[in-house]
């Protein structure tokens, strides 16, 4: 699969000169129903012989609109243009979210985007899009202002699981509840952190159960406690917190003991994909016991593993 164009900023976009189609949101997590949005975006794009893509934002609104209240982020963005590259878009736009682009009213959006993005022959939004000042524009007025450059527009309804709207509120929520297998239900995809191996206190192997500790600082923490997870498709099982029983950590972290062998070292960055809450944290009265728990988990995983290789 070729490589999208990334583009920094709107200012930056150079594209061929065929037709524009364009998916613009936050796509925090594009999760099913912003693949849906994008997924319209490309099939557009491919029967009309144009370019599909999408223009997103970094940092997240929020951090201008209420900077007391930020809202924390599913994902950074180079794990967002990793999502993004595998649904197959020829570009990304990840233009900066600043004061002065917030103040651009609404009726301006779509000038500002065209003087910008000349070849745009439809726009691709989520049902709820709300852009320009104060949030003042709405796919309504959008289709009106679309209209007069002779431009589609297309809303996406909500996509639902389990009878409520997917998004990615909800998605973070159930992240921090540590409900990680619908979390991937929802995203369509298998949820993952992106880090480097570093040095750690090397206890885990002095109790005979070393492992890998992996820089790793995401906005939306995910509920302390150990998972089966696979890194970089190796099977483990993987602890996130303050570790209380052993040192009671001021910063979450973030390790994996793999079951089988590896040759990973100390600076290699690795991905790893969660895939089953197993315990959440707990402070246990000693290492022994730590130990015997530490076995029960790894088993937990290898089941896990086992049952997920039978299916």
């Amino acid at each position: 699969m070729k490589a999208p164009l990334q583009f920094d900023s709107l200012d930056a976009v150079r594209l061929p000169e065929r037709p524009v189609h364009l998916a613009i949101g936050m796509f925090d997590g594009v999760h099913l129903g912003h693949q849906s949005v994008i997924a319209a975006a490309l099939q557009s794009a491919r029967r009309a012989d144009g370019l599909g893509g999408v223009l997103t934002f970094w940092p997240h609104p929020s951090k201008v609109l209420r900077p007391g209240q930020p809202t924390p982020l599913l994902m950074p963005p180079a794990m967002k243009r990793r999502v993004l590259a595998r649904l197959g878009v020829d570009f990304i736009i990840e233009q900066p979210f600043t004061p002065g682009y917030a103040a651009i009213p609404a009726e301006g959006f779509l000038p500002h985007l065209l003087a910008r993005v000349p070849r745009i022959a439809a726009i691709y939004v989520g049902e709820n899009w709300r852009f320009g000042r104060d949030r003042a524009g709405d796919v309504a007025l959008l289709v009106t202002e679309a209209a007069k450059h002779g431009i589609t527009v297309c809303s996406a309804p909500r996509l639902n699981y389990n009878g409520a709207p997917i998004s990615s509120s909800r998605i973070r929520g159930l992240l921090a509840e540590g409900r990680i297998e619908e979390v991937n239900a929802l995203l369509g995809y298998t949820y993952f952190a992106e880090g480097v191996v570093e040095s750690g206190r090397q206890l885990g192997r002095t109790i005979g159960f070393p492992t890998l500790n992996i820089t790793w600082e995401p906005e939306q923490t995910p509920r302390y406690g150990v998972y089966a997870v696979t890194l970089n498709g190796v099977w483990g099982v993987a602890n996130y917190g303050v570790r209380p029983t052993v040192d009671n950590s001021p910063h979450p972290v973030f390790e994996v003991h793999l079951l089988d062998s590896t040759s990973l070292i100390y600076g290699d960055r690795v991905l790893v994909e969660w895939h089953k809450f197993i315990r959440p944290e707990m402070k246990f009265s000693g290492v022994d016991a730590l130990k015997e728990q530490i076995a029960r988990d790894r088993e937990a995983a290898r089941q896990f593993a086992q049952k997920r290789a039978e299916n």
